[in-house]
């Protein structure tokens, strides 16, 4: 069996796009190689990515330290290629990482990737689907869909900066005992109160998230009645 690996490292630079809200974009990722991974900042005054060289568009909502780096598995792209009768290149979803033999979305929230001999990234949680994503993907009802199918891939703060490239070994280590996955928190995000109710408890999210998604819980409990 092959162990896990990055199978592509992407970047991509801030370029005009139509569907775009703001009228710009990076999520066009190409293969690269090779990158340097460091920690970006905060989203507000810091360096946006965590890739050098790779462009964030939309600051107050991508990027920063617990949105540094964002990994899908090409097992994933290869489900949609059959889906949407498509080829669907590394990079396509706007994923800095391409993996092949790792389960993504199943990582438990706080565990870590030990990628080549320097590089640790940190799972920080969902990618969640945005006007922009189904613009550059061009598919009807695309956010609905990407939504129903629930694997959105993770996004990882770079916790040992270094460099990465295609074919690096990834190991999976230090999984926390609250077992709360990527996939449990995409739910949580996209309306299931009981995923919400569960991250929350277990308290695996950064400040910032924990508080967005406890305002998101109890705005759902209000409408509801």
């Amino acid at each position: 069996m092959i162990a896990a690996h990055i199978r592509s490292v992407n970047a991509g630079p801030v370029v005009d796009a139509a569907h775009a809200g703001i009228g710009r974009s990076a999520i066009d990722k190409r293969p690269v190689g090779t990158a340097e991974l460091r920690a970006p900042g905060s989203k507000s005054g810091g360096l946006g990515s965590g890739v050098v060289g790779d462009g964030i568009a939309d600051r107050r909502d991508h990027g920063g330290d617990t949105q540094a780096v964002y990994a899908v598995a090409r097992e994933e792209l290869d489900h949609w290629a059959g889906v949407l009768g498509r080829d669907l290149p590394d990079g396509m979803f706007g994923e800095n990482l391409t993996t092949s033999g790792l389960a993504v979305d199943d990582a438990v929230i706080g565990s870590r990737w030990q990628v080549g001999d320097t590089v640790v990234l940190r799972v920080c949680g969902p990618r969640i689907p945005c006007r922009t994503f189904a613009g550059h993907m061009g598919e009807a009802r695309w956010v609905k869909r990407f939504t129903d199918r629930g694997r959105s891939g993770a996004y990882l703060a770079v916790q040992t900066p270094g460099e990465v490239r295609a074919g690096n070994e990834v190991v999976v280590s230090g999984a926390p005992g609250h077992g709360i996955d990527v996939r449990t928190t995409f739910r949580a995000f996209m309306g299931d109160l009981d995923a919400a109710r569960a991250v929350l408890d277990a308290e695996c999210l950064d400040r910032a998230h924990h508080a967005e998604l406890s305002d998101l819980v109890a705005r759902r409990l209000k409408a509801s009645g």
